[in-house]
């Protein structure tokens, strides 16, 4: 009777496979050079997950292949052939039409900004000592260049160990370079002795600004960050204080722990955190409300859902007084922001 009960017992369905994994079998599927191919677009990261999900996918069964190649066909099956090379295939049937000057002067308005020249993605794959040394050797507007093309903790460990002048004076070159002419890249292309041609023409590239910088001083250490905004502030208020408040925006406030959260929402206006929220992603949304009273989060939620359209201008007036708020009460030790919290004991 019991072996007559296991053959009716349905089997349990298999655990669906993870991305990183599937990927990962995917790979060691395809010939070397294929693999190798691959590997070549992606970014140091992405090798790198890819290569530790190798060595468990050396190790994976018949049943995981099979659902590797599954969730393969599912992902693929509505992808646009359209999107394969796009860019590669504009600008060549642009350049064909019109001719590389007229090519180039329409693709620079109308071209996705892309995070960095691809001719500078080499820089990742750099140790933080090289970038370092890049950094601090090189004419300090090349550094600049450098440093808005890094990842912002990367940066931040490249400034970090230089001397304080030299700090503040990187930084606000980075935070004031805007366009930057395509001839300077090749500047950097012939350091770094990895790409042989830059772009057609010399188009502008819009890199660096207080937002970048704002992300590198983050990273760094609390003592660093307020010695150089204090030295960037006496060359440039209004950059400093900008610099200063993308450090810490609305969205951050979910990295808070929901004591600290909470903390900061006592200390906002009911009609004002109502605005804020309006214009906030749901989850962070949420959050915040969790950290209220019953009561009190029914009745900011009543307000919102009665609100109406409001104007983006009138959110990020809101959602900057709660930020405020919130630097001001870090400010005085009553809650601690982002990288801050390392420099207490």
């Amino acid at each position: 009777m019991d072996e007559d009960l296991d053959e009716m017992t349905p089997p349990e369905p298999a655990t669906p496979l993870d991305g990183g994994l599937s990927a990962a079998i995917l790979l060691m599927l395809l010939e070397d050079g294929d693999s190798s191919a691959v590997l070549q677009h992606l970014d140091p990261a992405e090798v790198k997950s890819l290569a530790k999900g190798m060595f468990e996918a050396s190790c994976a069964t018949e049943t995981d292949v099979e659902g590797a190649l599954e969730v393969f066909v599912s992902n693929n099956r509505d992808l646009s052939q359209l999107a394969v090379g796009a860019r590669g295939r504009i600008r060549g049937m642009m350049n064909m039409a019109l001719g590389d000057s007229t090519a180039n002067r329409i693709w620079t308005q109308i071209a996705p900004a892309q995070a960095a020249p691809p001719s500078l993605e080499a820089l990742q794959w750099l140790d933080t000592a090289t970038v370092s040394s890049l950094v601090a050797n090189e004419h300090p507007q090349l550094a600049a260049i450098i440093l808005s093309a890094l990842p912002a903790e990367v940066a931040a460990d490249a400034v970090a160990g230089l001397d304080e002048a030299v700090q503040a004076d990187l930084l606000f070159r980075t935070a004031t370079l805007g366009p930057v002419p395509a001839a300077a890249i090749s500047d950097i292309e012939a350091i770094l002795a990895n790409y042989a041609e830059t772009s057609a023409g010399n188009p502008l590239l819009n890199m660096g600004g207080h937002g970048d910088v704002a992300k590198i001083v983050n990273n760094l250490s609390r003592p660093q960050a307020e010695k150089l905004l204090k030295t960037i502030r006496k060359k440039d208020k209004i950059l400093a204080d900008a610099i200063e408040e993308g450090m810490f925006i609305f969205a951050d406030l979910a990295q808070l722990d929901t004591k600290s959260l909470g903390a900061v929402m006592r200390n906002v206006e009911a009609d004002r955190l109502a605005l804020a929220i309006k214009g906030a992603d749901a989850a962070l949304g949420e959050k915040i409300l969790s950290t209220l009273s019953s009561r009190a989060a029914q009745t900011i939620s009543d307000e919102i859902a009665e609100m109406g359209p409001v104007s983006r201008a009138d959110v990020e007036e809101a959602q900057k007084a709660v930020v405020a708020i919130a630097r001001g009460m870090a400010a005085s030790g009553e809650i601690m922001l982002g990288k801050q919290s390392n420099d207490y004991v």
